[in-house]
């Protein structure tokens, strides 16, 4: 296999970072067996214990081991309280709607999935038990049914964990018996439905939560007191930190990031990595040698002003709204040409108040890289439309007809606002930054491929051709979207770069190459950044605010806006060598 580093050095990439928490070092219980011992203990006598559960949780795990650590209990599990599937279904089938990919972000919240009259009859009996023995009520919605409690435990769960056993068949949607359902139906019932209502939820409970619990390594339970919790928050948003990346296969993905961020060789590719996608990706709070896993964007909900700023929270409430994440099609295929709603149609047909901005900035790239990018001079939309709607048939389509092609090389910066028709071609290595909703991608062509499961991914001309700017060809595309670098200043040893996003698009990005420090500043806006040039660089506090934070090639990290004044030089294996950064941050 090719190599993509310099001859001699091995990968420093970190894929387990984490965020240690001070003060609370002890304060970790593992395995069931302790962690049922000490939730028995603090449960008052004669009360009920509340285990609410996010969408995803084994539950059966979870009741197995309450019932055995607490002994002589009355267990409650909630969906026996729901409506059924098809009253269910009659509410919520507008938001889950049967398209293959794309729902409405529901309005609803927890109490739609209940049937009153269970619940009634079911706190009725647990009052009246709760003097006998222990009462339990387990699962999504444990608190909302039983209102009362005396103990509250919360199990929360990342949602690649959630995609994970959506693709084993282990977990159904909240109230639906579809475990056995496609897993990326599951997936689009819980990204419009379940996660939203259970993230309204988490926020109206989370200040009552005694003990969370993270059940995410089946069978390995976790268990912190909400006093260590909440402190991880809070130490989060006062220093540099990165949340944890996940990678995934796919038909078109590549092989860079097998070597550069060291995974498995055996693997047929690594098409995709989140490595700062908050509302997906998990963060990791760190006692002693344990690493609790948590969602990354409990920090967003839970701490927006400080780590987002003021203006930035003000404008997209608790939404972390800037992604960097990786598309690697080194030694691979051309991605799907595709292109992204403009931010009306969003709006109209989603639900979504913010739409996918993007760029594709060029980490690496082969002789032979390229991207597609808008039209062809004097394109007629009709006939290009046709014959998109024709390729579902024929299995072809002469892209190179109707859309531009441009070389790329490494260190480029391509800039898509939406509505423009757009794709990353083979042997390249993409880091792109772009705002967060991500899963608004309209697919036009995909080249005649099948996905691994033998299907055709899904194709959504019906949506693309709504939203294609058909005026943005070869001309505009030169002028306002390819080669767009302009300096900005430059110190001893730094130089400050703009490198985009469009003028439409309300992300700025600047790229710094230093081979001393160079000063920043959050100025009121979470900042993101990735190490995109140098094997390790350090981020320090002028005032000590924070530790040395080290960061290695690839990485990107999260500068919160309440950090304010930081530094970047590079150190270590770096020292007296080049390195860059690029940075992406809400413009005012």
């Amino acid at each position: 296999m090719k190599s993509y580093l310099p001859k001699g050095l091995k990968s420093n990439y970190d894929k387990y970072p984490v965020v240690q928490v001070a003060g609370h070092q002890d304060d970790c219980i593992c395995g069931w067996d302790r962690i049922v011992r000490e939730l028995k203990g603090k449960l008052p006598e004669n009360s009920v214990l509340a285990v609410e559960c996010y969408q995803g949780v084994l539950e059966d795990e979870v009741a197995e081991a309450l019932v055995k650590g607490l002994g002589d209990v009355d267990l409650y599990r909630t969906g026996d309280f729901m409506k059924s599937e098809k009253e269910l279904y009659a509410i919520l089938g507008e938001d889950i709607t049967d398209d293959r990919i794309f729902g409405f972000i529901t309005r609803r919240t927890m109490d739609v999935y209940f049937d009153e009259d269970k619940v009634a009859a079911a706190r009725e009996k647990i009052r009246e038990s709760a003097h006998a023995r222990p009462q339990v009520v387990l699962g999504v919605g444990a608190s909302y049914v039983c209102r009362e409690w005396g103990l509250l435990a919360y199990l929360d769960m990342a949602r690649w964990e959630i995609q994970q056993r959506f693709r084993k068949n282990l977990v159904s949607n909240v109230g639906f018996a579809n475990r056995n359902e496609n897993a990326g139906l599951k997936y689009k019932q819980g990204f419009f439905v379940d996660w939203r209502i259970c993230d309204r939820w988490k926020k109206k409970i989370i200040r009552k939560v005694d003990y969370f619990i993270d059940t995410n390594a089946s069978g390995s339970p976790k268990m912190i007191p909400a006093g260590a919790f909440f402190a991880g928050l809070e130490q989060t948003v006062a220093r540099p930190f990165r949340v944890v990346p996940y990678f995934d296969r796919g038909v078109w993905g590549g092989q860079w990031m097998k070597e550069v961020c060291d995974l498995d060789r055996d693997a047929v590719n690594f098409a995709w990595c989140f490595d700062c996608v908050p509302e997906e990706n998990s963060l990791y709070l760190g006692f002693k040698d344990v690493k609790f896993e948590i969602p990354s964007v409990d920090v967003v909900f839970f701490h927006p002003a400080e780590l987002l700023g003021d203006n930035v929270y003000g404008r997209f409430g608790d939404e972390f709204p800037i992604r960097f994440d990786f598309l690697d099609t080194m030694d691979g295929g051309n991605l799907s040409l595709q292109v992204h709603p403009l931010i009306e149609y969003i709006q109209e047909k989603f639900g979504m108040h913010y739409t996918q901005e993007e760029s594709y900035y060029i980490l690496d790239a082969e002789d032979d890289a390229k991207v597609y990018l808008g039209l062809k001079e004097g394109v007629c939309s009709e006939e290009m439309i046709s014959a998109l709607e024709d390729s579902r048939e024929t299995g072809t389509f002469d892209a190179e007809k109707y859309v531009g092609v441009y070389p790329v090389k490494k260190h480029d910066h391509v800039l898509i606002p939406p509505g423009t028709i757009h794709c990353s071609g083979r042997n390249s290595m993409v880091l792109e930054i772009s705002a967060t909703p991500y899963i608004f991608t309209f697919k036009l062509w995909d080249w005649g491929r099948v996905d691994f499961d033998g299907r055709p991914r899904p194709i959504n001309i019906g949506h693309g051709k709504n939203v294609i700017q058909w005026y943005r060809t070869e001309p505009w595309v030169r002028k306002n979207l390819l080669h767009r670098t302009e300096a900005v200043a430059e110190g001893e040893g730094w130089k400050e770069e703009k490198t985009g996003l469009h003028e439409r698009e309300f992300i700025e990005t600047r790229r710094h190459w230093f081979t001393g420090k160079v000063h920043h500043n959050t100025d009121g806006s979470v900042n993101v950044l990735n190490l995109v040039e140098g094997r390790e660089a350090v981020v320090e506090s002028p005032s000590g605010a924070f530790e040395p934070f080290v960061v290695h090639y690839a990485e990107t990290f999260i500068i919160p806006s309440a950090v304010g004044e930081y530094t970047i030089r590079p150190c270590g294996e770096s020292e007296g060598h080049l390195c860059g950064t690029v940075k992406a941050y809400i413009r005012k």
